[in-house]
């Protein structure tokens, strides 16, 4: 936890931000794994309960009185029974001293909370829920229907105030982040100095996530570690990695604060590129590199993302595989055969930080609004960075052939795309190369003390240098 004072004066601010009514606040409950006493592990609590409360234990709420000032912690003590398998637990009011709130109560107390603020015309605020426990739960509290009916009355005022003192870092945030990237970097450079031919892409990937639980809380997401970097979010399986293919790793860590870190590298089995990988992997390179350059605040990361666009298309030109007017391409969406992806996505105590509220409130405005063309469509962020920042700089280059096949049979942007040239790259996979930033008062900077090595002779001097 940071120091009391930090959740008081979030709390406060938020009070401000919000204006009036009661915010309720849900911690997250265990996960039972088939049966109630055999949870997922570890527990994981809610971003927006942590940031605000920074408590880790399970089944508690935070009530925040926007008119009286006033701030209550409500759950139930662990009976001695329960501490019997668990172990000793704060009480909960030894928790709210730790948080700052002295009012703490039963959670039975919580319908009693709800029910006057209701009688007495007040706003009770909540957010929208992602987990269905809690959709129950503020269904029974507030008299309303469940699933997206109550997601559709969650409270805009409290989304907007939280995304407002979330979305900018704080110097002690910037530091928890840096600690989880420490961590991504053993995850990956390990990775790199593993990943051999005849090792199991499920190997590989159980170190990498072994790494991540043995130094901070477990994994930021689900570990990619596969030789079919065309599948975006392709699962390691126990297939044999095998010379001559590429290997895409894309993981993170959570550090034990819950603050988390997001990279990806893709490398030879190998350890040396062939022509064909380098002249790709240096497209993406020289993409990854780009927006370090020009991200800084007061430019709109739905820019950047149509930089770097126009910079890979470019770079497809020069081998072959593109060609025509760059800018057209471009703004028809060709580019988007090979990166049907946007360029990264904001990350703090989420990996994808706070998108759970809503994408369009949370990475957009009423000057930049989502884009509906395909590959720009998923850019989660586009509005204007602030100083205070963190996002993901993640260019890619993938060859699909499903999605070429269709796209040549139906005939788009054939003046844009050469598509005889592509049969060469059926079985080429994909290349993303991702690392966090921090967006500063004069431009941006990677965040770890380490950086993962990233360019193509460097991968190869690394894998070769480490590697018996």
């Amino acid at each position: 936890m940071f120091a009391k004072d930090i959740y008081i004066e979030r709390r406060n601010r938020l009070r401000q931000l919000v204006g009036n009514g009661l915010i309720l606040l849900p911690g997250n409950n265990e996960s039972p794994c088939n049966y109630p006493a055999n949870a997922y592990s570890p527990f994981r609590q809610d971003s927006t309960f942590l940031y605000f409360f920074g408590l880790q234990r399970d089944a508690l709420w935070g009530v925040i009185d926007a008119d009286s000032g006033e701030d209550t912690l409500l759950g139930d003590d662990i009976s001695l029974d329960d501490s019997i398998w668990m172990g000793a637990t704060p009480s909960v009011a030894d928790m709210g001293a730790m948080a700052g709130v002295a009012q703490t109560a039963p959670s039975a107390r919580l319908k009693a909370l709800c029910n006057k603020a209701a009688r007495q015309g007040r706003c009770i605020h909540y957010l929208p829920p992602c987990r269905h426990d809690t959709m129950i739960a503020l269904s029974e509290l507030l008299d309303i229907p469940a699933g997206t009916a109550q997601r559709d009355a969650a409270s805009m005022a409290l989304i907007k105030a939280v995304v407002e003192m979330r979305q900018c870092k704080s110097a002690e945030e910037v530091a928890e982040i840096e600690k989880a990237c420490a961590i991504g970097y053993k995850m990956h450079t390990e990775a790199m100095l593993h990943a051999r031919a005849g090792v199991t892409e499920k190997s590989v990937a159980g170190m990498v996530d072994g790494i991540a639980h043995s130094e901070g809380l477990h994994e930021s997401f689900a570990t990619i570690f596969t030789q079919h970097g065309e599948i975006m979010h392709g699962a390691p399986t126990f297939a044999p990695l095998t010379d001559g293919r590429l290997v895409l790793c894309d993981a993170g860590a959570e550090n034990r604060e819950g603050y988390c870190s997001d990279n990806t590298r893709t490398y030879p089995v190998s350890g040396r590129f062939t022509a064909q990988q380098r002249d790709i992997y240096n497209i993406v390179s020289a993409c990854h590199d780009h927006t370090l350059k020009i991200a800084r605040p007061g430019v709109r990361w739905m820019d950047v993302h149509l930089e770097i666009c126009r910079l890979m298309t470019e770079g497809l030109k020069a081998i072959g595989l593109m060609q025509g007017s760059t800018a057209d391409a471009v703004e028809a969406g060709a580019h988007a055969l090979f990166m049907p992806h946007g360029l990264g996505h904001m990350m703090g105590l989420d990996v994808h930080d706070m998108e759970g509220l809503g994408q369009q409130h949370v990475g957009f405005d009423e000057e930049t609004l989502p884009s509906e063309q395909f590959g720009t469509s998923s850019l989660r962020c586009g509005k204007r960075l602030k100083t205070g920042f963190v996002m993901t700089d993640e260019p890619g280059i993938y060859f699909i052939p499903a999605l070429i096949d269709r796209w040549r049979a139906e005939g788009l942007h054939k003046d844009f795309i050469r598509y005889d040239r592509l049969d060469a790259y059926r079985d080429f996979g994909g290349i993303r190369i991702e690392d966090d930033i921090l967006i500063t008062d004069d431009g941006c900077r990677l965040l770890g003390e380490h950086v993962i090595p990233h360019h193509a002779d460097d991968v190869e001097a690394f894998i070769q240098a480490g590697r018996p």
